[in-house]
């Protein structure tokens, strides 16, 4: 049987104050400890999602996130991207002196920074929509952007990220080229960097109006009026993250139904409850990080119900988004990207009849049979929304979701919103969906496996050396050497995506009603088994165990 993680004690639980990080010791160990080049887990580098470590540990610390702002510096301007760049942050404790350090670097190199006002944490997919906005416009200059967050990871957590041109995460290509020259000058001890003392470099930045500039535009990809019309009661919380003072103008702007249940902002995040294994993590896919909000909406047992028609939350960038429902629950991620693609695809009627629907390999192939229903064409891609951005960029595909929970979809007229996940639109649609169906997400998803069949999904861990990693990701259909999955003939074996035929960085395994992928992870010695089986939960768990076994055997072969 395949290993997963137990779920810790203290799971859906407040942390104990004693148990919070400590943001003085956290702040002072980003500037006083200078990491080991030669160390790998002390270098730049970027995954999925940018850089991403805590300067308790050596990996995320001031001298990582100068050489990597040098680096970029360099990369834009042998690219020509002589624009503003955008930069937006996060509300962990380790943005605001990663962002001073940037800032340094930036003013250095004359980059025409804009920033928000007065330390004003600005979600990623703001960041997207600035930097599209500006290339679109017609203004001078091409625009690209920085976000600094390591999204829901814990609060020592620190992150930063590049977004090209296109809006979205850049791709291999460019982050290897950071990544690389980033690491040449942590090992030369930044030798050849720019730098400015910090008040020259704050004072060298422009100040943006992020909130207007977005909020205002939002009438473009949801319908907000039949929002406000219907009266859909809805409540929010951000999980003290940058999506706060958006949901408050959203609100203002439009008059909604709309409560904000929680507007704490703290960098210990010590009001969260724990998540499965008793990290603070600002996951809104999470029941256990979302213990709270499902309390206050009477999801959960619990006095205090407050009687939302809908109630959604962001993790700490807002990338992410999570649905809860009164009758539902907190959707499962996959169940919500069936639903928003199947009411986006019949309601969206300036979309081109062309305009196909953007899976990840691992997401739920209940996509894949509300596609066919719809008639549209299905374009599955690896993990990482990257994949997503030249389809979302020229309006070919309408929707890009993974099920991690995030997504991003078109503006009404059928031209691009953002190239990066945007949780804000995808919580949002839920109140739209509510509001002109009359049925919430959560029944709108029973109705659809009353059509399709009930998917059972799940995803666990199975332990895996780095020799052992490095082998799944070249692993061929032929070393498999698999016929039948979950008692049916295996009809397809992938590693290469269908949607685009890149690689997939491991395996995917497909029957007609079950299907499993697995992948190595990059940060621990597992890899990652996901499956799917429309013939009940029992089923699953066989091809769960048939999953490792194949995998294993073929692991152990070499």
């Amino acid at each position: 049987m395949a290993v997963s993680p137990g779920v810790s004690p203290f799971a859906g639980k407040p942390a104990d104050p004693a148990e919070l990080v400590d943001v003085d010791a956290l702040i002072a160990a980003y500037h006083d400890v200078h990491p080991d080049a030669a160390d790998p887990a002390q270098q730049v580098a970027f995954g999925t999602s940018g850089h991403r470590g805590s300067s308790l540990n050596g990996s995320f610390n001031a001298d990582h996130i100068l050489a990597t702002t040098q680096a970029i510096c360099e990369y834009r301007s042998a690219a020509g991207f002589d624009g503003p760049l955008f930069v937006g942050i996060d509300t962990h404790a380790l943005s605001g002196p990663a962002l001073a350090s940037a800032l340094e670097v930036l003013a250095a190199h004359g980059v025409d920074v804009r920033i928000a006002p007065d330390g004003e944490a600005t979600p990623t997919p703001v960041i997207s929509h600035a930097i599209l906005t500006h290339n679109r416009s017609g203004r001078s200059g091409v625009a690209d952007g920085i976000v600094v967050t390591p999204s829901h990871n814990p609060p020592a957590d620190g992150g930063f990220k590049y977004n090209p041109p296109h809006g979205g995460p850049a791709d291999t290509e460019v982050t290897g080229a950071i990544q690389n020259r980033a690491n040449e000058l942590l090992r030369s001890g930044l030798a050849g960097m720019s730098r400015l003392p910090y008040e020259k470099a704050r004072a060298a930045a422009t100040v943006h109006d992020y909130v207007t500039a977005y909020v205002d535009d939002l009438v473009e990809v949801v319908d907000l009026g039949a929002i406000r019309g219907s009266g859909v009661r809805i409540g929010v919380d951000p999980l003290g993250g940058a999506s706060l003072r958006y949901w408050q103008a959203i609100a203002e702007r439009y008059e909604l139904d709309l409560t904000v249940v929680n507007d704490t902002v703290d960098p210990t995040f010590g009001f969260m409850t724990r998540d499965w294994d008793g990290k603070i993590r600002m996951d809104p896919s999470s029941p256990y990080a979302m213990a709270s909000l499902l309390r206050l909406t009477g999801a959960t047992p619990a006095d205090g119900r407050l009687g939302f028609d809908v109630a959604v939350a962001n993790d700490a960038d807002a990338d992410r988004h999570g649905i809860v429902t009164p009758g539902a629950g907190l959707l499962n991620p996959n169940h919500y990207l069936a639903v928003a693609i199947s009411y986006l695809f019949a309601h969206r009627t300036d979309w081109a009849p062309t305009t196909a629907i953007g899976k990840t390999l691992v997401s739920s192939s209940m996509i894949d049979r509300v596609a066919a229903g719809l008639g549209r064409d299905l374009v599955e891609v690896p993990v990482g929304f990257k994949w997503f951005v030249p389809g979302l960029t020229d309006g070919s595909l309408g929707f890009g979701g993974e099920e991690s929970a995030g997504a991003s979809f078109l503006r009404a007229d059928g031209t691009v919103w953002t190239t990066d996940k945007d949780g804000l639109i995808a919580c949002l649609l839920a109140a739209e969906i509510t509001a002109v169906t009359g049925r919430d997400p959560g029944v709108l998803y029973q109705e659809l496996t009353e059509k399709y069949g009930a998917p059972a999904y799940r995803r666990v861990d199975a332990p895996a050396s780095t020799a052992q990693k490095d082998v799944l990701k070249k692993l061929t259909p032929k070393a498999l050497g698999a016929t039948t999955l979950g008692g049916q003939p295996i009809v397809a074996t992938l590693t290469h995506a269908p949607g685009n035929e890149a690689p997939v960085g491991g395996i995917k395994v497909v029957a007609d009603d079950a299907w499993f992928a697995a992948r190595p992870s990059g940060t621990e010695d597992v890899y990652k088994i996901y499956a799917e089986s429309f013939r009940g939960p029992d089923h699953l768990e066989s091809v769960l165990a048939e999953a490792q076994a194949m995998v294993d055997a073929a692991l152990a072969r070499g």
